[in-house]
């Protein structure tokens, strides 16, 4: 029986495809179901902002005088009174002219409340020195690199207002498609517009689904909002880690057992990536931050392995992690089947029906994410235009998956840090250990002669 499951190949299609099926497949399509139905009920609800509170924007600045202006302009934009919007700019040693560029931005919205902090000690404590500074009923990070979208804030105090239990939202991030159409045609072009296309599956499917689970794993640092009373009731931002986003909702959900959702109609626009340096950076220090905090809030409950059923940290822990490093090795192993067993024709095969669930799933986001982009036609427009690229959106993932797991390997050696090294430094790195290892094969094969030589 086991000699005919080897040879009939039953046992290299079931390890081939199980796992994708289970750990990919089948949550897509009940993501996808789901949301479907979230969107039916969204349309038949109206909520009405009959009261609105007063609210902080906190804004952290470092050298962001290039982008600050068009980011309080986007504030002043909003559909969300001036009169009851604080402006807190907290800077973080900035050494460039960010201070002008406040002052200017200042004298032009006089009845815009804005003010100056400064705080040279870091993300983290610049962020909580302003939240002590703060007066609103909720607390409002936005990036400062970035443009909200005029309903953002109004739709994120409609969140907090409409439904006591919720105390933190994150915002929906998109790429700004004016920015990418203006990207000189070539491969940067598609890589931008291949960026687009994940940001938009990311928050509008991913998270979205994750929102109504309560499984949200961190809130958007670019932007996001909390109950200023249950923020008081947190250590806030933590300094020991680069993803203080991500331990702060750790605190929110594992500490307090409060609520922390998505709202999908309060867009934050922030630039495209620079370049492919500027994006494994910044893959890799997510990557690391979250396993630093997942190390802080989740090792504990390794300890017991039903909770992987019950815990979607431990879950994230797990799949995102842990296995990996098996389709890392599924990598290796297809390759060594093509060129050792002559297994071309069935690996192609088998890797052309993952490629076909891969975009199958990515056509699945991609209906959900039109849905919930029917109230911003414009950019429900570029998406339909671009709706192609999601074809190539499974080979995307794949350069995503191997920075994801260049940081998990970098994680285990290198202490976290918002400076990590670039995709051209860490070739480069690669590049003098291969070469070191191929000088030492002459002296080695000269030892080896000599040593039978000296036998014979």
């Amino acid at each position: 029986m086991i000699r005919w499951l080897f040879k009939s190949g039953l046992i290299f299609w079931m390890g081939w495809m199980v796992l994708p099926i289970l750990l990919e497949l089948i949550p897509s399509i009940g993501n996808f179901i789901l949301l479907i139905f979230k969107r039916i009920k969204l349309n038949r609800m109206k909520v009405d902002l009959g009261y609105k509170p007063p609210i902080s924007i906190i804004v952290p600045i470092y050298n962001s005088a290039m982008t600050l202006e068009a980011c309080i302009e986007s504030i002043n934009e909003s559909t969300y009174p001036n009169e009851l919007i604080d402006v807190l700019c907290v800077d973080n040693g900035s050494r460039d002219n960010s201070f002008e560029i406040f002052q200017r931005c200042q004298l032009k919205h006089m009845d815009l409340s804005m003010s100056w902090i400064v705080s040279a000690s870091g993300k983290s404590k610049a962020l909580n020195k302003a939240i002590f500074n703060s007066e609103g009923k909720y607390v409002i990070n936005i990036d400062s690199d970035g443009k909200l979208e005029k309903r953002a804030l109004e739709s994120v105090v409609k969140a907090f207002e409409s439904d006591p239990d919720i105390d933190c939202v994150t915002g929906a991030i998109l790429i700004e498609p004016a920015l990418v159409d203006l990207t000189p045609k070539g491969f940067l072009r598609i890589f931008r517009k291949l960026e687009f296309m994940e940001y938009c599956q990311a928050f509008l499917a991913g998270r979205n689904f994750q929102s109504e689970t309560n499984t949200i794993f961190t809130l958007s640092g670019a932007f996001s909002a909390l109950r200023k009373s249950v923020l008081s009731k947190t250590f806030m931002y933590n300094t020991d880690t680069i993803c203080e986003d991500a331990h702060l909702t750790f605190q929110v959900k594992d500490i307090l057992h409060r609520k922390v959702m998505l709202c999908n109609n309060a867009i934050f626009m922030v630039d495209p990536i620079d370049n492919i340096n500027k994006y494994y950076t910044q893959r890799q220090r997510w990557q690391i931050g979250e396993l630093e905090v997942l190390k802080m809030f989740v090792l504990k409950k390794m300890g017991d392995p039903r909770k992987i059923f019950t815990d979607s940290s431990l879950r994230v822990l797990v799949v995102d992690h842990t296995i990996s490093f098996t389709k890392f090795v599924w990598f290796a192993v297809m390759i060594v089947l093509c060129i050792t067993n002559g297994m071309f024709h069935i690996i192609a095969f088998a890797t052309l029906l993952l490629y076909v669930m891969s975009v199958a799933v990515s056509i699945m986001f991609g209906f959900n994410s039109i849905q919930f982009l029917k109230d911003f036609p414009d950019i429900r427009k570029y998406y339909l235009r671009n709706f192609g690229y999601l074809f190539l959106l499974p080979v995307y993932n794949i350069f995503a998956f191997f920075v994801r797991l260049c940081g998990i390997v970098n994680s285990i050696n290198r202490k976290a840090s918002w400076k990590t090294k670039t995709f051209t430094e860490e070739k480069k790195d690669i590049d003098d250990t291969v070469k070191k290892d191929f000088r030492m094969i002459p002296a080695l094969s000269a030892f080896v002669r000599r040593l039978v030589e000296e036998e014979g």
